[in-house]
This record gives structure tokens, C-alpha cells and sequence, in this order.
């Protein structure tokens, strides 16, 4: 036994015995106590014996030099394109890595957080789509809990949305260190801010036209109270699925909301009646004024033709008054007896009149003849 006494002085290995467990005395002393490089001898010499083949101890650093270098390239790690990493040396954070084969200290000296920082996350709020065991088709659970809130005018709303959001990646480390449940205080935000944008909102104007002023407002307050926290995320988008009334009024308020479709519907029919009408009373307004405009020009331009033409006749008349005067005379009868199927035979005193003229045989082909008797008459009596 290791404990037994080599000096004599008795004591089993279960008996109190003041000498050390190599033989020595209490004191690590004594003329008979064992040399302490004789015991590493002994240990060697049954550590070869166990060794397979006479394994020595020459082998050893050759073991530890290529354990480290297995340890040090274990170091080495690859980061997707779509990643970032987060460098950590005894806990603490000392820097961020790009996409690529990358290196920071092994473990447990160092450690990688990876984050994808370029993928688009969903988190839905209202609702929760849960998998079918039988099936394996996804159905659609309300949650009411989350998606019922207080409008402005005191009425329950059911409001069902989704925000798009991604890891800043200019700051993904504010993500990993500064918030410890991500995606529930994303949830937790996005929920406070529709609490808050729809208990300033009437209930009416949340059903029907203020529901695309909603998203942009509660995505502006949610990335603001997010950046406050100092989150690292990035809202894209905020997305209504439904915005309803409490199920026991629903029939009601879509009656009303039918109402005021109808509204906007006739409405706009009104307006683009008008815009049709409008445009074309006031074309025919300004043809109208276009027509007595003109209708005004022509009238004066007439009449002041007329009078510079009088002008001008009389001032010839000045000169030669018999001449003016035949010449009216003749452009008078010609504008009197121009269209008429009249012959007149003008001659002083009626003389040389043949009783019977064909005077018919003389007119343009196509016009009635005249009796000779008349036409005779009708030259002596000029």
C-alpha cells in the first residue's frame, strides 16, 4: 500500500501514521526518505510502460505546438453576405466584420455573434398564423388582446397590422447589446404606437379615409421611440390587414361605411359632371363673345366702307355731277332689273318700234319667252 511505513514503525494504510505518504517524516526529512528526482524517475519510467510502443516524452511539445495551432485556426470563421459579425474578446465587444473569412481569438479567449443584418423581419401584431398538426396548413388566430384600442371619440377599434423591419446595419451591435428581447420590444413599441396614433383618430376616419395616414405615423413614432432606446433597427414599413369595428357592431358601422362610399361616390360623380359642363358653358360663352366680337367688327367695317365709298361718290359727284348721276341712274336699273325677264327697248319718242320682233329668239336658252305686244308697249310707254 502507498501508506505503508518502510521504516518499521508500524501503521496499516487505515492506522494514523506520522510519517508522509513517500516514507518521510512529518517534517519531509529523515535519513531514509526517498530522493525526489528518484520519483519522477519511477513516474516516467511507469508512464513509458504504459504508453503504447515506448511512447516517450519527447513527443509532448510536438503535441501541445500542434494542439495550439488547432486551436488558433479554430479562430477563423466566414461571414455570409447578407451577416454581419460582432467580434467578442473575454465578453466584451472590440468591433464588427464584413461579409468573408474573417478571424478573432478561439474560444473560450473570444467568440463571433453573427447577425443578418439584410433579411426583412415580420412581426404581427393583432394576429398569429398557427401551423395545423393534421394538415400542416397555416390558420389565421386573433389575438384580442393586441389588436383592440381606444379611439379618440371613445369607441373600440380592432386594428390588425404587420411592421417590416430589418437590423440597422450600421449599428447591428445596438441590437445585439443594447436591447436583451428583440423581437418582443419591437412588438411592444409597434403596439404602444398604434395605441397612441389611434386613440387621437376618430373611429370613422380610421375606417375610411385616415387609414393611409395611419401606417407612415405609427412607422415615424416607432422608429423614433426605437432610436431613443438605442435599438439598432431599422423600420421599413407598416402594413394594415384590418380595420374593423367590435364584432358586435360590425354589420352597423359597415352599413355606415357602405353610406359613406356613397357619398364620396356621388360625389365625385358631381365633380366630374361639373368638370364636363363647366369647361364647355364657358367654351360656348367665350364663342359667343368671339361671334358679337366679331359680328361688331364686321358691322363697323361695313359701315365705315360704306361711308368712305359715299365719301368718295360724292366727291365725284362734285367733279362731274350729270356724269355721277347717269351712272347711278344705270347702276340702279341694273340692280333692279337684273333678274327680271324683261326686254326694254329704249329709244326717244317711241319711233322706229317694229310691230313684231322676236325678242324671245334673244333671251338666254331656258327663260320664258315674252309676248312681242307687251314688250312693245312696254318700250313706247318708256
Amino acid at each position: 500500500m502507498p501508506w505503508s511505513n518502510q521504516g518499521g514503525g508500524g501503521g496499516g494504510p487505515w492506522k494514523p501514521n506520522p510519517q508522509g505518504p513517500w516514507g518521510q517524516g512529518p517534517s519531509g526529512g529523515g535519513p531514509g526518505s526517498p530522493d525526489l528526482e528518484e520519483l519522477l524517475r519511477r513516474g516516467q519510467e511507469k508512464l513509458r510502460q504504459m504508453s503504447p510502443g515506448g511512447f516517450g516524452f519527447k513527443w509532448l511539445p510536438v503535441i501541445a505546438i500542434v494542439a495550439v495551432a488547432l486551436w488558433a485556426l479554430s479562430g477563423f470563421y466566414t461571414v455570409q453576405p447578407n451577416e454581419t459579425a460582432l467580434n467578442m474578446k473575454f465578453g466584451q465587444y472590440i468591433g464588427k466584420t464584413a461579409s468573408g473569412l474573417n478571424y478573432n481569438w478561439p474560444y473560450p479567449i473570444g467568440s463571433v455573434i453573427k447577425l443578418r443584418v439584410t433579411d426583412r423581419n415580420t412581426t404581427s401584431i393583432g394576429f398569429i398564423f398557427s401551423a395545423d398538426p393534421r394538415t400542416g396548413s397555416q390558420t389565421h388566430v386573433d389575438r384580442p388582446e393586441e389588436s383592440l384600442m381606444l379611439t379618440g371619440d371613445d369607441n373600440i377599434a380592432d386594428v390588425k397590422f404587420v411592421v417590416i423591419w430589418q437590423i440597422n446595419p450600421l449599428k447591428p451591435e445596438d441590437f445585439a447589446f443594447n436591447v436583451r428581447h428583440q423581437e418582443l420590444t419591437i412588438k411592444a413599441v409597434a403596439e404602444s404606437a398604434m395605441r397612441e396614433i389611434v386613440g387621437r383618430t376618430q373611429i370613422q376616419k380610421i375606417l375610411t379615409a385616415e387609414r393611409k395616414v395611419i401606417e407612415p405615423a405609427v412607422q415615424d413614432l416607432m422608429q423614433k421611440t426605437l432610436e431613443d432606446y438605442h435599438a439598432g433597427v431599422t423600420i421599413i414599413q407598416v402594413q394594415l390587414q384590418s380595420v374593423d369595428p367590435p364584432e358586435q357592431v360590425i354589420a352597423a358601422y359597415r352599413d355606415v361605411t357602405a353610406a359613406q362610399q356613397d357619398q364620396d361616390r356621388l360625389s365625385n360623380e358631381a365633380d366630374a359632371y361639373a368638370n364636363r359642363v363647366v369647361p364647355e358653358a364657358r367654351g360656348q360663352a367665350a364663342q359667343i363673345l368671339q361671334q358679337a366680337q366679331a359680328y361688331r367688327e364686321q358691322t363697323v367695317a361695313e359701315a365705315k366702307g360704306q361711308a368712305s365709298r359715299f365719301q368718295q361718290v360724292y366727291e365725284e359727284y362734285r367733279k362731274a355731277p350729270d356724269v355721277t348721276r347717269e351712272r347711278l341712274y344705270l347702276e340702279t336699273m341694273e340692280r333692279v332689273f337684273g333678274a327680271m325677264n324683261k326686254v326694254i327697248v329704249d329709244q326717244p319718242g317711241g319711233t322706229g318700234v317694229v310691230p313684231y320682233l322676236p325678242l324671245g329668239a334673244l333671251d338666254a336658252p331656258g327663260r320664258p319667252q315674252s309676248a312681242p305686244a307687251q314688250s312693245s308697249q312696254q318700250g313706247g310707254a318708256r
